[in-house]
């Protein structure tokens, strides 16, 4: 390894988790790495004591955004054509409107997407948004930052954002070897793929294979199956608490054993609240034939309402309310920005609860991670606050399907059958454990802890191969 800088591009917060508080820079500077975080994020990498080089004030060219909407509707225009299945519909979502500037905008997406949508014009789409990307100060100015620092690589930390093109572009330009992780199990029939590097370092040969399915142009050896950072904090477990000092730092009942509800963000689940409550009152009759059970709520950690205050109220004696400790840095979703403090926190809670109930979140991982069991709420509200809004749609979703068994988790299919779910869930036989972790294996590359060393050895390989392959040569023949 002749030069063994490597530029690790953080678009923004998402990779922080997986990235800066992991092992997974301490693991790459053993193994001789010369690191350096890109950062376009409000967060400061340096008060972790690494090298960091802040990208300043980035502009996209104004037409990016247009264009982006528009491949991601071709995107899954083309799934559909391809798979003849119409479940890709549903990852659509509602075209902006209200303004004049929203109407012309969402009217450009609508007109591109016209006349643009097939394998070819999907293409055509791609290539004009590299080169609006080349126009802007942007590009020129990570142009002249690589060419100062001179890396062997840059990686960015997911695939899915505007920010992170002009970075990769440049990085091309340069000749620079480039290589993108796909950040979630989600993504990829969600058509979220902006980036086009060198190389795209997934999950598991499953998500592998729906990335080559996904995107044609993409070739096998493109694709490197290394596993994802996100699940190691669970098998460190240097920072676990005991029950007694966990309980006590947040008001937690010693003498009860605790059901972890896990909250979704109002998109996913706009009737969290009543599920919620709906799981109060199972806790209660199970407390009334003898069982001595609490509740910790956690929250989805970018929703910031007020839509559990009611139910934390009426149910205090029962539920207490840990929030996750992230910190807002802006309106949008994606400026929640995650802590190190919130890790150890998650992994806390998981330690003290006895099983977590939500709404089809990948928590059954974090669960699974210690044996411990998930309930996947699957009834609808007659009331909802979205009218027309079904959990039929959440478990339509392409992720699922990766469940080797129904199983895998517990299905609260009513109100009334949280009892029996919860008392399930406390006396596990064992066989939703052994599904779930089936479940997990198939879409996490195992041993988990090891993701972080299997991405560095990836890393390494393509480094000192002087035959690398440019993304020009790969993906566009």
């Amino acid at each position: 390894m002749t030069n063994n800088k490597v530029f690790l591009l953080l678009p923004d917060g998402i990779g922080l988790r997986n990235f800066a508080y992991t092992d997974f820079y301490e693991k790459g500077r053993q193994m001789g790495f010369d690191l350096t975080f890109w950062n376009n994020t409000s967060f400061d990498i340096s008060s972790l004591g690494f090298k960091e080089i802040r990208i300043v004030n980035p502009k996209m060219h104004p037409l990016t955004d247009v264009f982006k909407k528009a491949r991601v509707q071709i995107d899954l225009n083309e799934n559909i054509r391809r798979s003849n299945d119409p479940v890709y519909d549903s990852y659509r979502f509602p075209f902006a409107s209200g303004t004049l500037v929203k109407w012309v905008k969402t009217s450009a997406i609508k007109a591109l997407t016209a006349l643009y949508s097939s394998e070819k014009g999907a293409v055509k789409i791609r290539k004009y948004i590299s080169k609006l990307e080349k126009q802007t100060p942007y590009y020129r100015e990570c142009l002249e930052t690589l060419k100062r620092e001179k890396p062997a690589l840059v990686f960015c930390t997911n695939q899915r954002t505007v920010s992170a093109l002009a970075p990769m572009l440049a990085a091309q330009e340069l000749g620079i070897p480039t290589a993108t992780f796909i950040f979630s199990w989600d993504n990829l029939p969600k058509a979220t793929l902006v980036l086009e590097p060198d190389y795209y370092f997934v999950w598991s040969d499953y998500m592998k294979n729906e990335l080559l399915q996904y995107y044609p142009f993409i070739k096998p050896n493109q694709v490197m199956v290394t596993g994802t950072p996100q699940f190691e904090t669970h098998t460190y477990r240097r920072n676990l608490e005991s029950r007694a000092d966990f309980f006590r730092a947040y008001g937690l009942d010693p003498n009860k054993k605790y059901i972890c509800y896990s909250g979704d963000d109002v998109t996913t689940s706009p009737d969290d609240p009543q599920y919620l409550a709906d799981t109060a009152d199972a806790v209660r009759q199970l407390n009334k034939q003898g069982h001595d059970l609490g509740i910790l709520f956690r929250r989805c950690p970018v929703d910031f309402s007020n839509r559990y205050d009611a139910v934390l109220a009426k149910n205090a004696d029962i539920l207490t309310a840990v929030d996750p400790k992230w910190k807002k840095m802006g309106d949008y979703w994606n400026t929640v920005l995650p802590t190190t403090e919130d890790l150890d926190l998650q992994v806390n809670t998981i330690a003290h609860t006895e099983m977590v109930i939500n709404l089809g979140s990948s928590m059954v991982f974090d669960y699974i991670s210690y044996d411990k069991p998930c309930a996947y709420i699957n009834y609808d509200v007659s009331d909802s606050k979205q009218p027309g809004w079904s959990v039929a749609k959440i478990y339509r979703f392409v992720h699922f399907r990766s469940m080797p068994s129904r199983e895998s988790v517990l299905w609260i299919d009513s109100p009334q059958s949280i009892v029996e779910v919860i008392r399930k869930g406390l006396n596990d036989s064992g066989q939703t454990v052994r599904e779930a972790k089936r479940w997990f294996e198939r879409i996490n590359q195992h041993p988990p802890q090891d993701a972080s060393s299997r991405i560095w050895q990836t890393i390494n390989q393509i480094i000192d191969n002087p035959a690398v392959a440019t993304t020009k040569e790969l993906a566009h023949g």
